[in-house]
């Protein structure tokens, strides 16, 4: 692709040779003088005036004599395109595999694809274009839209709803009981867990990841949220639209999050509450009440990240703190002199 071909394809404006011919992407510190790489942080300048990339994807106040440049608005979305360029997703044909198991009343898309081993339960409904891998298990009366793509042994249990554009890389479980007992003379007495999961459209969802479903109605994952690796989503939980949930987060039974919430690696959120729209949660933080919007929060229990930094200061002098107060008591011990 020459540059000012991926320009137009970027919306970018080309600064230097139109006609180099680009071949792939890469790192700024691997690329060569066919590959086009990206600066999207100030202190990898040096790296990039250095490096032999053929073309570089640059902000609009980005300057580097001597190469050819792809300015656009934000560089590192520009690069996430232009490796989509480079690397389209594979492709599937059309069908159901032999060793498929498909229950009866299914309505599978004529272009959807069902692999080896699968197994796609009663009276399911399949979209267009949608993928379901190797060893998946889809319940029975599930609905998947148009341009799902399910990786290898993800288990959808009865009655999930895929919205469109939703991704489920291996291992996901979606709609499995929610941890609900209760406790009657000793015993652990289960609550049926007869509600469902739904995910909406263009949601990602990382490996391994589990979303229980409802008590009674459903929980709700948010139209464009994405979701990490080993995240657990507890029973009756709704997440707005747009927000991220990052590896090993979890989010106990009934807590609803607004649009664009933000939970860092290693959070998480007591049972029962409302966390407002934009809220972010620092990594390894512990949320145990409502957020308004807006808020930003860190630490075990999560509170107002400036705090917790001042906090965090504080800590490390204690030791000093300690040393001058004990030489204080010592000097107010000792007996005073007479006059």
């Amino acid at each position: 692709m020459k540059a000012s071909a991926l320009a137009e394809a970027l919306g970018a404006r080309l600064d230097g040779n139109p006609d180099l011919d680009i071949r792939g992407v890469a790192p700024l510190e691997r690329a060569c003088g066919s590959d086009v790489s990206f600066l999207a942080n100030p202190k990898y300048r040096e790296a990039a005036g250095s490096s032999a990339a053929g073309a570089i994807l640059v902000g609009t106040g980005d300057r580097l004599p001597g190469k050819t440049l792809l300015i656009c608005d934000d560089p590192y979305v520009a690069f996430a395109r232009a490796l989509a360029l480079f690397h389209p997703p594979r492709t599937f044909d059309p069908g159901v595999h032999p060793t498929a198991v498909v229950g009866a009343g299914c309505d599978i898309a004529r272009d959807a694809h069902v692999g080896p081993l699968a197994v796609i339960g009663e009276g399911t409904r399949l979209g267009p274009r949608t993928v379901v891998e190797a060893g998946c298990v889809v319940g029975r009366g599930c609905v998947l839209g148009e341009d799902c793509h399910l990786y290898p042994r993800v288990v959808l249990y009865d009655g999930t709803e895929l919205g469109d554009r939703v991704v489920l890389h291996a291992g996901v479980v979606v709609g499995s009981d929610g941890f609900g007992y209760a406790h009657e003379k000793g015993r652990h007495v289960k609550v049926p867990q007869v509600g469902n999961a739904v995910v909406e459209s263009d949601v990602e969802i990382g490996a391994n990841t589990a979303i229980d479903r409802g008590t009674l109605a459903e929980t709700r994952i948010g139209a464009g949220t994405k979701i990490d690796n080993l995240v657990q989503i507890g029973h009756n939980v709704v997440t707005g639209p747009g927000c991220i949930l990052v590896a090993q987060a979890g989010i106990s039974g009934s807590t609803r999050l607004g649009r664009g919430v933000i939970f860092a690696g290693q959070s998480g959120a007591v049972g029962h509450i409302r966390i407002g729209n934009g809220v972010k949660v620092g990594a390894k933080s512990a949320v145990t009440k409502d957020l308004p919007d807006g808020a930003f929060v860190t630490g075990h229990p999560a509170q107002d990240h400036r705090a917790w930094l001042k906090e965090r200061a504080l800590c490390g002098r204690l030791e000093e703190m300690a040393r001058r107060i004990k030489t204080l008591e010592e000097a107010l011990a000792r007996p005073k002199a007479e006059d």
